[in-house]
């Protein structure tokens, strides 16, 4: 290959590490062989070398939430794109299977990200005692941890604010498990704008984050409650009050708006197309990746951003909701 692209075997061995030392214009031209060639870097050999698996791991509470999945696509198109190859663990909002999976993940990766971590506080401070290896928290926000996180209180308040809009102000709100801290912090929000006095908020308590959440209790509640429409936990939850409202002859949204949470690719295709706040998924996942890689020293992701970002969610409006009194 040194030969096909007119440069030296160090110049080569320096451009495939992808050190930063050699120019852009050479490494193009090395890339631009080593395709030509079919090469395939030897991932063993690299690694005896750099002392890197070449391998990161995931571990999600809940693969069958298509949220989770899509968090497992933009982690591996990301991992992908820099080379390493990811092993997904589905821990099922267990934290003794999660603890597990760290165990048993760490010595064959160079990394973890923990997405929508179910461990306690005590838990993940006690990490260090468990793997050296840097671990990134997806969804979850702890001190001393690299981390990405979306701005869910935000989020809560632009769908009552958008309710209120509608005319609505006797609102009711499906939590999820009270433990998580996506859960904590989708309350924050809700009891913000509670406390403003914008709405008149329900609690209708804590449910599971699963569809059958949904159904069992929490939408007839929400029926006895008075109130004209209700934000749920995730849209899995939304689906579940859908489905009992309408075993109840509840018209959603001509008698009961409903706005989910998550904004997962079912919320568009269900009947009626669910108003829901989007949460970066993919995108949240990439930038985890590319937290764990800067921890790890790749060049390719090294530069200024913090150790924990929180990135943006915004209301997607959608035919579940409508105006109070529309029909």
């Amino acid at each position: 290959m040194a030969k096909a692209a007119g440069v030296s075997p160090s110049t080569v061995s320096r451009a495939l590490a992808t050190d930063g030392r050699v120019g852009a214009a050479t490494r193009e031209r090395i890339l631009a062989a080593a395709d030509r060639l079919g090469y395939q870097p030897n991932r063993a050999a690299r690694g005896l070398i750099t002392g890197r698996t070449g391998t990161v791991g995931l571990i999600v509470p809940d693969l069958l939430n298509p949220f989770f999945a899509e968090i497992c696509k933009g982690a591996q198109a990301r991992a992908r794109g820099l080379g390493d190859f990811l092993i997904v663990s589905d821990a099922e909002r267990d934290e003794g299977l999660e603890m597990d999976a760290i165990r048993t993940l760490a010595p064959q990766v160079d990394g973890i990200v923990l997405a929508a971590s179910q461990l306690s506080d005590e838990e993940l401070a006690s990490l260090g005692e468990v793997t050296d290896r840097p671990v990134v928290l997806l969804h979850r926000r702890e001190p001393g941890f690299p981390s990405v996180t979306a701005d869910l209180a935000e989020g809560m308040t632009d769908a009552l604010t958008h309710l209120h809009a509608l005319g609505h102000r006797r609102i009711a709100y499906v939590g999820g498990p009270r433990s998580t801290w996506e859960a904590r912090e989708r309350a924050a929000g809700v009891e913000a704008v509670a406390n403003s006095g914008l709405v008149d908020l329900v609690h209708v308590g804590s449910v599971a984050p699963h569809f059958d959440g949904g159904i069992t209790g929490a939408a007839d509640m929400v029926l006895a409650s008075g109130a004209t429409a209700v934000v749920a936990f995730n849209d899995i939850v939304a689906f579940g009050l859908i489905s009992r409202f309408t075993a109840r002859g509840v018209r959603v949204p001509d008698d009961m708006s409903v706005v989910g949470c998550d904004d997962i690719a079912l919320s568009g295709m269900a009947a009626p197309p669910l108003t829901t706040v989007s949460v970066p998924k993919a995108h949240a996942a990439r930038a985890a990746v590319d937290l764990l890689f800067r921890t790890l020293g790749t060049p390719e992701v090294e530069g200024a951003r913090p150790l924990q970002r929180v990135l943006p969610t915004h209301l997607v409006v959608r035919g579940s909701t409508a105006a109070l009194g529309s029909r």
